[in-house]
């Protein structure tokens, strides 16, 4: 078999990755100073002068972090409780073992996947070492400011659902098939919004998604929703009356792209193209806007109790499916640590073995694409296939804007014509692709 080909890092100067390490992710930590600082009378109120000093202790550990980033120090072990840690320090330890001599794996001669997932994780690992503030996510107040400036957005896609709703059973297949591509589309371009990309400034979907997708159906460079769409109508024809066809979402941001995930979710269970939808989000805070337990819950709250009808109608519903264990949401460790998925089956060997009941998993967004390929110097006309790595607990497909430089799958020339066209083609989330898998 043909050796893997190297992993997008830091040291390739003026790559996308050299960019990210040297600007994105010491900006994304002095915002994470920021909120902790601008939050520093909460903590007291709470917590007396316990909160305060949990408060300074955090920000030291997060500025020495910054400073260790900023002038490449080598990476160091975890040192805290949760059950991550030693995955983690094995990961290091492997890294090391690739470098010659006695080099140690630093931030900008390290895979650039593993250094922004080891970031992440080290803020995280900063607040659990600073009770009693050490559950708090630095992330929250941009989550929810994204999600109420993305209210118009949000209006509009419940108001269409609701609509869609009325008449469902009375649908033919080409109709059904035309509004499961229009609601796919309005969840690979809610990827759009993404905080990780902007260091967290205001990214929020203002427009009402559903009027774009004309425009932006030739920004798709591989496109098998066909695929995608005979999978699942070929398994409705098919089932008997108790048999279960059971979706999986692997979610990424919060706010506006868990409604379009969610409105899909909807639309799959009321069209009855599928009986099951599994969510799986973050365990802790991630990349900025990644979902996770809280985030999910908490965009069902807002709104059931939004003053909108439709809006509330949507939250109403979804509430109740998830009590009818219709709609389950998931969380689990694989999905913050810095593996490509290739390793799932050896590393989180459960959660493979639950991948592995899904009829179609859906991987939402750039970093899933990325650990899905491996994060890799990939031609772009590698099969998607090929560049799993033989990742395949059952058929999968991708919904993704491109944010980073990894693209596989693509036409003879595609690739090339875009680079001279638009040399920063694959990292403005202008691009997407729905890339479908079904071979096991």
């Amino acid at each position: 078999m043909a050796a893997l080909p190297a992993s997008l890092a830091g040291s390739s100067k003026g790559s996308f990755a050299y960019f990210t390490i040297k600007d994105r992710l010491p900006q994304i930590l002095t915002r994470v100073i920021d909120t902790l600082h601008r939050h520093k009378n909460e903590f007291f109120e709470e917590h007396g002068e316990k909160g305060i000093e949990a408060e300074k202790n955090t920000i030291s550990l997060l500025s020495k972090l910054r400073n260790e980033l900023q002038t490449d120090k080598p990476l160091v072990p975890l040192d805290d409780n949760l059950p991550d840690v030693p995955l983690w320090n094995q990961y290091l330890e492997y890294q090391q073992n690739l470098l010659a001599g006695n080099e140690k794996p630093s931030w900008f001669q390290s895979p650039w996947l593993y250094v922004e997932c080891y970031m992440y994780r080290r803020i995280h690992e900063a607040l659990l070492q600073n009770p009693p503030i050490d559950d708090y996510d630095v992330f929250k107040e941009i989550k929810f400011h994204s999600f109420f400036e993305s209210q118009q957005a949000i209006i509009a896609l419940c108001t269409y659902l609701q609509e869609l709703r009325k008449n469902i059973e009375d649908l033919d297949e080409k109709q059904l098939q035309r509004e499961f591509f229009k609601l796919l589309q309005v969840s690979l371009w809610g990827n759009k919004c993404d905080l990780s990309i902007s260091a967290s400034e205001d990214n929020s979907q203002k427009v009402n998604s559903l009027e774009l997708l004309d425009d932006l159906k030739h920004f798709i460079l591989v496109d098998d929703m066909e695929s995608i769409w005979s999978l699942l109508i070929n398994i409705k024809k098919r089932r008997s009356p108790k048999e279960v066809t059971r979706i999986d979402i692997v979610l990424d941001n919060a706010g506006f792209e868990l409604i379009t995930d969610l409105v899909l979710a909807d639309f799959l269970l009321s069209s009855k193209l599928v009986t099951e939808i599994h969510f799986h989000g973050k365990c802790i805070p991630w990349y900025v806007s990644d979902t996770t337990k809280h985030d999910f819950n908490w965009t069902i709250k807002q709104l059931q109790s939004a003053n909108n009808r439709w809006m509330s109608k949507c939250g109403i519903t979804w509430e109740g499916s998830i009590r009818k264990g219709v709609m389950v949401y998931h969380d689990h460790i694989f999905w913050t640590l810095p593996h490509e998925f290739c390793s799932m089956a050896q590393v989180a060997t459960d959660l493979y073995t639950e991948l592995q009941k899904s009829n179609l998993i859906i991987f939402k967004g750039d970093l899933n694409y990325r650990k899905l390929t491996g994060d890799r110097k990939w031609e772009f006309t590698v099969p998607f296939h090929q560049a799993l790595n033989k990742f395949h607990p059952a058929p999968l497909c991708s919904l993704r804007t491109l944010k980073s430089d990894v693209q596989v799958g693509l036409k003879l020339g595609q690739g090339e014509q875009l680079v001279t066209s638009e040399p920063d083609w694959m990292i403005t989330g202008k691009y997407g692709v729905v890339q479908f898998d079904m071979s096991l």
